[in-house]
């Protein structure tokens, strides 16, 4: 919501990420879940209900009265509310579909440069690059566990460099556990950033500092810069 995402820059987050779908009328909409059931108590499929539909429900209450009201926000509104120096990390949970849509609001807003599609699809983000080559593509991946141990498993470091490389992309965005300092130094010696996601944890955010990211994600920007100073 714009409740969140201004609370976030008003605590100093440097860059903001947010979730968007493509609407059945071709809008394009924040939302981290497919269908508005969580947020709302109202089940509808984003793709396929109108924007006039879903800006009718309040997605704000269920997380307290103060912000009872809030409205599913457009891609247009959020882009607006980028200060100077931040950054949005737009995750696209549909397909390509949307990319040109997100194009032609990028160009209207005047901040291209301050905005980074991200997405776990590798079609999503090598088809941006080649829509939008002025704006950064990161390949979002996340590690398995074993399943008889609950134990992370290593990430398939060559393969996801190499991935990311073959497709002309800028860089990735990865689940903490088993970023290891060589697999961060192999990433920025192949001339890609790597964004890391999502460490409350202070210890944690220690280790990760280490290897110095391009972008650690946290759901407590303000509490955890407090603990790390």
């Amino acid at each position: 919501t714009l409740a969140a995402i201004n609370l976030a820059w008003e605590k100093g987050a440097t860059a903001v990420e947010i979730d968007v779908y493509l609407t059945r009328d071709q809008k394009i909409i924040l939302s981290h879940d497919k269908s508005t059931l969580r947020c709302s108590g109202v089940d509808l499929q984003i793709a396929e209900t109108d924007s006039d539909e879903l800006r009718k429900l309040d997605v704000g209450k269920h997380k307290g009265d103060q912000y009872a009201g809030e409205k599913m926000p457009f891609f247009q509104d959020v882009l607006a509310t980028i200060p100077a120096g931040g950054k949005i990390l737009c995750e696209v949970k549909c397909g390509p579909e949307i990319l040109p849509h997100i194009g032609d609001l990028l160009s209207a807003s005047g901040k291209r440069s301050q905005v980074a599609i991200i997405s776990f699809n590798l079609d999503v983000v090598t088809q941006s690059k080649k829509q939008m080559p002025d704006v950064q593509a990161y390949w979002l991946q996340m590690t398995k566990r074993d399943p008889e141990t609950n134990q992370w498993l290593p990430y398939e470091e060559d393969r996801l460099i190499q991935t990311a490389l073959d497709n002309g992309l800028d860089g990735l965005d990865l689940h903490y556990a088993m970023v290891t300092k060589e697999f961060a130094d192999k990433i920025r010696a192949a001339n890609l950033a790597l964004w890391t996601w999502t460490v409350n944890d202070p210890a944690e955010a220690r280790q990760q500092m280490e290897l110095q990211p391009d972008g650690m994600a946290t759901d407590r920007c303000a509490w955890m810069r407090e603990q790390l100073r």
